[in-house]
């Protein structure tokens, strides 16, 4: 408690010096100038010169405007850093006089600066820019943390993103990274002729996933309203509409707990495809990630917290079951040929038990059985691998598989342990679809607050006709999480939510 004390004291000293410098400042000119003109960037410049000899830089007579904040500084030898990269300015205070001299001498870590001179290379082979002149734009009146042990308070690293982002080029690299993905799927989706669209983020109704939602009030309508848990119920209205192939880039928001996987506010991508089914959406999924590897890593090869991967091999599949027999062995399994356990409410109780399996006896027996495969096998499947046949208790907006109207047409894509894509062929009976409703809001009603409340507008736009059509949900989150090689989601959210700070 006293080494914080001492360090809060330290940097509360710290920052009065630099408030009179600020002072000094504002008595002689405008403190926060916006006049400068930044002609280069600095990651610009590395390209065009880096490679150049120094006799070569010296003969072009080079000039540049460069602007940036200070994040290092030795002797006459400074860098800065803008939004591309890092470049160093030689600044000998013997080449400035009167009002310069003194800003010069009056530099801290952090301040912004723009700044005009020549390019030359050091002996060390450093693309530098004797600086001619110089302004100083903004003065920063908090230091930066240490250079060396650098913002280790992960938590802080959350709550002030801002420093994070000036001091770690690691926590740079993953939202440029980030950016780079969104774009390459917003790509990837028009060029196989869907069209993105938008749909409300304030529902009447919350629907579209097994979620409990956001409640929030609209006071002109007098209505309560629900942050939208899932686009899906919109997106498929669009198809009814017409629109045949629709993606969302979508913000979504369920009032669930805060982990390394999860937090309340995220991005999912949901696409919907008209006259497809969902053996077409694990092709289409599994080409879209391989393809989107090699964008990011030049191949289909990369390693993330320590498991290699290889997009280019084909992804497996197996159902529930298999994957439940092939990772748990619960007691008087029952081979594919016997019954399955979806019929068989006694024998799934009982393997749910014997495993350690938290469950509600009150659940519906495809509901104990998904907690059989999320507690104990999910976590296990660290290559990309896709599961099927999930039972219709808990896929209430599934299409029933034919040959086993138990189980539906759905599948969701595991990797790293991790769910990543959940999709499936669409269920287009409006009078199925209804009563798969009323069994959501009886559950509901016992106490089940991630269940689904009835939607009678869905309902009456499936009465007009959906063509027979498959969906899919990838969460953007935990799929940058993977290529970026990161543990937790709050590494890949700019700004995470966090528990209350106590003071």
């Amino acid at each position: 408690m006293n080494d914080m004390n001492d360090h809060h004291q330290d940097e509360n000293k710290l920052i009065a010096l630099r408030r009179s410098k600020l002072s000094d400042i504002r008595a002689r000119r405008e403190a926060y100038p916006n006049d400068f003109k930044r002609g280069d960037l600095t990651a610009g410049l590395q390209t065009k010169y880096g490679e150049q000899t120094k006799a070569d830089i010296e003969k072009q007579k080079t000039t540049a405007a460069v602007a940036g904040r200070i994040v290092r500084m030795r002797g006459p030898f400074i860098v800065i850093q803008d939004g591309s990269g890092r470049i160093q300015l030689y600044m000998n205070g013997k080449d400035f006089t009167g009002e310069a001299a003194e800003e010069l001498k009056a530099l801290d870590l952090g301040d912004i600066i723009g700044a005009e001179g020549g390019l030359f290379k050091t002996d060390k082979g450093e693309l530098t820019v004797r600086v001619a002149s110089f302004r100083l734009l903004v003065k920063a009146l908090r230091p930066l943390p240490d250079k060396h042990k650098g913002l280790q308070d992960t938590e802080l690293r959350y709550r002030r993103r801002y420093v994070d982002l000036i001091v770690n080029e690691d926590s740079r690299r993953v939202f440029q990274l980030r950016s780079r993905i969104l774009h390459f799927i917003r790509d990837y989706f028009q060029k196989q002729d869907f069209m993105e669209v938008e749909t409300p983020m304030m529902h009447v109704t919350p629907g579209g996933a097994v979620a409990r939602p956001f409640v929030t009030h609209h006071e002109a309508l007098d209505q309560k309203m629900y942050l939208r848990v899932a686009p899906e119920l919109y997106l498929k209205r669009l198809v009814v509409g017409g629109f045949e192939k629709v993606f969302e880039l979508n913000r979504s928001f369920r009032n669930e707990g805060l982990s390394a996987r999860h937090n309340p506010e995220f991005t999912m991508l949901e696409f919907y495809w008209a006259y497809a089914s969902y053996p077409q959406l694990m092709d289409f999924t599994e080409d879209l990630l391989r393809h989107l590897a090699e964008k990011v890593f030049g191949s289909g090869k990369f390693e993330s917290q320590g498991i290699k991967y290889d997009f280019s091999k084909p992804f497996a599949r197996m159902t529930l079951l298999e994957a439940i027999s092939q990772h748990c062995h619960p007691p008087d399994e029952v081979s594919r040929s016997s019954t399955p356990w979806h019929s068989d409410r006694d024998r799934v109780l009982a393997a749910a038990s014997s495993l350690g399996v938290e469950f509600d006896s009150a659940w519906p027996t495809g509901k104990v059985l998904l907690e059989i495969y999320e507690q104990k096998v999910e976590r296990q499947l660290q290559q990309p691998t896709f599961i099927t046949e999930y039972p219709v208790d808990v896929s209430p907006l599934s299409r029933r598989n034919e040959s086993n109207p138990e189980v539906a047409d759905r599948f969701e894509l595991i990797i790293g342990g991790r769910e990543l894509a959940n999709g499936f062929s669409e269920l287009n009976d409006p009078e199925d679809q209804a009563e798969r409703f009323k069994q959501q809001a009886k559950q509901r009603d016992s106490g089940d607050e991630e269940a689904m409340v009835y939607d009678a507008d869905y309902i009456t736009a499936l009465e007009y006709g959906m063509p027979p059509t498959a969906g899919e949900g990838i969460g953007i989150d935990r799929l940058v999480m993977l290529l970026a090689d990161v543990a937790s989601i709050k590494d890949v959210l700019l700004f995470p939510h966090n528990r209350p700070q106590q003071d």
